[in-house]
């Protein structure tokens, strides 16, 4: 009966001095959360509703920011209530659940960034063609298959391995990722290689392709005139900002699963924060400092609930 429950749960084991810490864990990363949930739906809620920003560019980037909010609220409710519980445990097929749409959300982010690359590119190099080939149903059929594919693909590996037989039921993670195939007792070639086959498809494929785009449009720049070459900067920095800086969080999230003997638990712990906190937060930061008509709106936004505080404090006086 024991060995039937243990096969039921998974523990997760990654946590540091949980007991001396749970309440300054709790309110440092509800804090994070909240900021993730704000920022990003700030930026969304001004794509939505100011019409000059109803543009594919910024329509990619509200699909992009919406990604990290669903990222984040994959994680982090479930990541509150193990601060606050005796036992950081999980339903195995509720893990598997959870590393489906982290995996999902995560390489996902890949294709848009890749679609973000290819509407530039067709902004920059084709001007004259941009409004004929990012029509509105093209835009949508991109959006779609940016999550579908991800989705579909990484279904495929989760489903082949709901059946496993597990011999380890501790993960060194605070949070349901690929280490949970190193629990399984015998480990698959044909998964593996299966493996290789996803990142290899939705992942190193977008990144190749956003570095030929970009490399076609650094040609096209290097030709033009100063003014033409300021502009096509400033919608082309944020972007690649956030591919460097997603593609370095990835590699960390690789780099803790094959790895994770060769680190203590503080810094598989350390890691895996840089994972789930920097570049959500980095997200709407960099499009909303960087892109200038977001700019523009998001500062007429804070002095609006500036002047309205201000007029709020001076009546109560």
């Amino acid at each position: 009966m024991e060995d039937k429950l243990n096969a039921t749960y998974i523990t997760l084991g990654g946590h540091v001095e949980l007991q001396k810490y749970r309440y300054l864990y709790f309110v440092v990363m509800f804090t994070l959360y909240i900021l993730i949930i704000c920022c990003n739906s700030t930026i969304v809620s001004l794509i939505v509703i100011h019409k000059n920003l109803h543009e594919p560019m910024y329509i990619f980037i509200a699909a992009l920011l919406i990604n990290s909010i669903l990222y984040s609220t994959n994680i982090y409710p479930k990541l509150l209530i193990d601060f606050m519980s005796e036992k950081q445990v999980i339903y195995f097929q509720a893990c598997l659940f959870q590393t489906f749409v982290y995996y999902t959300l995560a390489t996902s982010e890949f294709l848009l960034l890749a679609v973000m690359a290819y509407d530039r590119y067709v902004s920059i190099c084709k001007p004259l063609q941009y409004q004929t080939i990012l029509t509105k149903t093209t835009v949508s059929v991109l959006l779609i298959l940016a999550w579908l594919m991800p989705a579909c693909e990484i279904a495929v590996s989760v489903a082949l391995n709901a059946n496993i037989k597990l011999c380890t039921f501790t993960l060194k993670s605070i949070f349901c990722n690929n280490s949970i195939y190193k629990s399984q007792c015998v480990s698959s070639v044909a998964l593996s290689i299966y493996g290789v086959f996803m990142l290899v498809n939705i992942a190193l494929f977008p990144v190749l392709f956003i570095l030929f785009t970009y490399t076609r449009i650094l040609i096209i720049l290097y030709q033009s005139n100063k003014i033409f070459r300021r502009k096509a900067v400033q919608t082309c920095l944020p972007h690649l900002l956030v591919l460097i800086s997603f593609s370095c969080f990835f590699i960390y999230d690789i780099i803790i699963v094959k790895l994770e003997s060769d680190f203590s638990i503080t810094a598989r712990l350390i890691m895996t924060l840089q994972v789930i906190v920097y570049h959500p937060l980095l997200n709407p930061i960099i499009y909303g400092v960087k892109m200038k008509k977001i700019s523009i709106h998001l500062k007429r936004l804070l002095y609006t609930c500036g002047f309205r505080s201000n007029r709020t404090n001076i009546s109560t006086l």
